[in-house]
């Protein structure tokens, strides 16, 4: 467990920090949030590939000077950290197994599509090329998100209860501009919509909530 002193999170408001700073909030854990801008192309410069050199957000410096990257890795290094905040099920019980799968697959088969759909020049030449890339990117999305929805148990994601997959998943499903704005989650994935809402209203979450997706 911790021992008091301070995590910081490098991210930017609305990325996939937001994980991470939610579940420090619901742990109750002492933390700074160093902004790092996207617009600006921070996560390009020197100070920040000094911390990741991949370039890609959220990392995590831990109170012993550990940096931790990725966002399930961070979110399950979180959890274990703070075993009394109970943000994951009991270890090797059947939630706990199912825990380990969706975020294994939200990490492999939702982030890169983000990235796709985000940044599609990164992958194909600029103009028609990288347009068309976004647009499929969005569809795989799209229906990998749908995926997960089918096995959203309500009114969390596990039988069991709240644990740090119901932070992951709502964020996922208010990525607007990577699903595209005109495909609606209410209607699409009414599950993991009604689960944003309830993640969002969690006291210790709802401030950071607001400041990542400005109440939506």
């Amino acid at each position: 467990m911790s021992d008091g002193m301070s995590y910081t999170i490098f991210g930017d408001k609305g990325s996939g920090a937001f994980s991470a700073e939610a579940v420090l909030a619901e742990a109750g854990a002492p933390y700074s949030f160093h902004l790092v801008s996207l617009e600006r192309n921070e996560q390009r410069k020197p100070e920040f590939l000094a911390i990741n050199p991949s370039g890609k957000m959220p990392a995590l410096r831990l109170p012993e000077g550990e940096i931790i990257t990725e966002s399930a890795g961070i979110l399950l290094t979180i959890a274990d950290h703070f075993p009394n905040a109970r943000l994951l099920p009991p270890q090797a019980s059947p939630d706990r197994g199912k825990a380990y799968r969706w975020l294994a697959f939200m990490a492999s088969e939702l982030y890169p599509m983000v990235e796709i759909a985000d940044y599609p020049e990164r992958f194909a030449p600029e103009g028609e090329p990288a347009e068309a890339l976004r647009a499929r990117a969005r569809v795989r999305l799209r229906e990998r998100l749908q995926i997960v929805e089918r096995f959203t148990h309500g009114p969390w994601f596990l039988p069991s209860g709240f644990s740090i997959l119901d932070i992951y998943a709502a964020m996922f499903s208010r990525w607007r501009g990577s699903l595209g704005r005109d495909w609606d989650i209410s209607v699409h994935v009414p599950k993991l919509h009604a689960l944003g809402k309830s993640v969002a209203e969690r006291p210790a979450i709802a401030p950071v909530w607001d400041r990542h997706f400005n109440g939506r």
